[in-house]
């Protein structure tokens, strides 16, 4: 019943940007925070961007290129993707935390960022 669906990855040159957007359905429950994790080829997931309420973070990695952004009435989480490097080519995943007793995590199904010339 829960459904994040991911758009905007793509292929784009080094210095360029893309905007991704996640858009949540079917969560019954209070989100607390939704936000972005990548998975690098060969490498672990790691967290990108979060936030809670109208509060960002953002990992050390992408500080003062990468937006997160959260539209709370369409339950849309963003992540906007500025001076992109060949390093942030990764599978990116939309995750939204939710109260359910305790907080419970939902994933969606990733898209592609490769940043190449």
């Amino acid at each position: 019943q829960v459904q994040l669906v991911e758009s905007g990855g793509g292929l784009v040159q080094p210095g360029g940007s893309l905007r991704l957007s996640c858009a949540a359905s079917g969560i019954i429950f209070k989100i607390n925070t939704m936000g972005w994790y990548r998975q690098p080829p060969g490498k672990e997931r790691e967290l990108v961007a979060r936030i809670s309420s109208a509060v960002p973070s953002y990992a050390n990695s992408v500080k003062g290129r990468f937006t997160i952004s959260r539209d709370n009435p369409k339950n849309t989480v963003y992540l906007q993707m500025n001076s992109l490097k060949p390093e942030d080519t990764a599978i990116y995943y939309c995750n939204v935390r939710a109260y359910n007793l305790g907080l419970v995590d939902y994933w969606g199904q990733g898209t592609q960022v490769t940043v190449s010339s």
